[in-house]
């Protein structure tokens, strides 16, 4: 079974790495903290907390990964924003590579590496180690059910990519010999 035509399987990766940059990777609503309650919404490259009948200084807050795994440095959680960070870099990885390979589509399809296989590999990877955050997130974080909207989109992007048939079709038909 064929997803994607080989012709299109560039633009595609392109595009799932920039769609996967840009969703969520874990949205996690926490009730009762403090008298209140937190909506966490998790995106790759930052996090926008809001905090609902809190008495905190800031009712929004937007941070990013470094800044929130330092803020919880001796934190049960820390290790959850520490993968998140790793998952990050390396989705930071693929969008380099998508955009290079947005510009120029010929010098980078001249790689010894496919880079439709190693757009799909970054992001399964990065999805894989969202996964290990958010299961730490659950077991370790804060009350609440996190969900994993981004990492599943993660996931099935960079299992499509490293699937693709990249052999373009032939034009001509084969003759018996």
């Amino acid at each position: 079974m064929v997803w994607v035509r080989a012709e299109y399987a560039g633009p595609l990766a392109v595009v799932s790495t920039w769609l996967a940059a840009f969703v969520p990777w874990n949205v996690t609503y926490s009730p009762d903290i403090a008298g209140g309650s937190v909506l966490f919404v998790r995106f790759p490259f930052f996090q926008v907390r809001y905090a609902f009948d809190v008495a905190a200084a800031r009712r929004v807050a937007v941070s990013d990964p470094l800044s929130a795994t330092a803020l919880q440095a001796g934190q049960t959680v820390q290790a959850a924003y520490q993968a998140w960070t790793v998952g990050a870099a390396i989705l930071a990885v693929a969008v380099v590579v998508a955009v290079a390979y947005y510009r120029d589509e010929e010098s980078v399809e001249s790689w010894p590496v496919d880079p439709v296989r190693l757009l799909g590999a970054l992001l399964t990877l990065s999805g894989l180690v969202l996964v290990v955050a958010t299961y730490l997130l659950a077991t370790r974080g804060l009350p609440g059910v996190p969900l994993p909207i981004g990492v599943v989109f993660l996931l099935l992007f960079g299992g499509i990519l490293l699937t693709v048939d990249r052999t373009p079709p032939s034009s001509a038909p084969e003759s018996e010999a």
